[in-house]
């Protein structure tokens, strides 16, 4: 309610698609945020989107990426997608997470448990990633997997024989099952993991606009397992039917190695 009220608001001629159903005009005013981040405000905006209409934007919203590990307590796998499209392309985004650094904190605090203004000193929680095609990306340091290593990162909680057929086909050295698909992304711009595989049609466009638009800024590449880029005007479909394959390098060795008895099944 907060996000997409408080965008609509500000910006009224938006188009604002949102995993959750969009909230009733009288939303109550302490949700609405109407300040502006002076820090991005003061970086240059790319040519090429100067001259943009807000009419012409979609922004697509997952306020709660990795439900499930929320439930049950694996807080550092949920974000905060905001993603930007213009022409049916991510362009801008927004990765929150709203719990990053958590377990430090909690060490702390069972550590001293009498200074709790220390633990939110050390380890501040929460952080903010953000990107624009064209500027870069910014809230993290960019770091890659070892040379020669390969470590897929997929799905924890939608599993199945297709997924773990096509993730056997990458011949890794290591599996990552992690839920959220803005998490998966974080993995890759910090070099936990190598390439995000998911041979599934469970992914939708709010849980890869804006992930995609950090991993493009950093010359990484993400699409459907196909190799098709993904479109995000507003008509289109909100299922990615054709799975998703994403990696910061070596993009060919992995969509390569897709089996075609996968492709055959995940028909764009």
């Amino acid at each position: 309610m907060s996000i997409c009220s408080s965008l609509a608001r500000k910006f009224p001629k938006l188009t604002i698609i949102g995993e959750e159903d969009l909230p009733p005009e009288d939303v109550d005013q302490e949700l609405i945020e109407d300040g502006q981040w002076e820090e991005i405000l003061k970086q240059p905006c790319p040519s090429q989107y100067s001259a943009i209409k807000e009419e012409d934007l979609v922004v697509w919203v997952d306020p709660l990426d990795g439900t499930k590990e929320y439930t049950e307590g694996l807080l550092d796998n949920v974000t905060v997608l905001i993603g930007i499209a213009y022409e049916g392309k991510a362009i801008a985004g927004v990765i929150n997470q709203p719990y990053y650094n958590y377990q430090n904190n909690e060490n702390q605090k069972l550590r001293e448990p009498r200074n709790e203004a220390k633990a939110g000193a050390d380890a501040v929680l929460g952080r903010t990633i953000w990107g624009v095609l064209g500027l870069g990306a910014f809230g993290f340091q960019l770091k890659e997997v070892p040379a020669g290593k390969h470590i897929i990162t997929t799905t924890r909680s939608h599993n199945s024989q297709l997924v773990t057929d096509c993730v056997a086909a990458m011949n890794p050295d290591d599996v990552l099952r992690v839920g959220g698909a803005g998490n998966k992304i974080i993995q890759l711009i910090e070099g936990k993991a190598s390439a995000y595989v998911f041979a599934s049609p469970g992914c939708k466009k709010w849980d890869t606009c804006a992930p995609e638009v950090i991993l493009h800024a950093v010359g990484g590449k993400l699409t459907d397992i196909h190799g098709n880029a993904l479109q995000y005007n507003k008509e289109v479909k909100h299922m990615n039917s054709a799975g998703v394959l994403a990696t910061l390098r070596n993009y060919d060795y992995y969509a390569s190695r897709v089996p075609e008895s996968v492709k055959n099944v995940l028909v764009p």
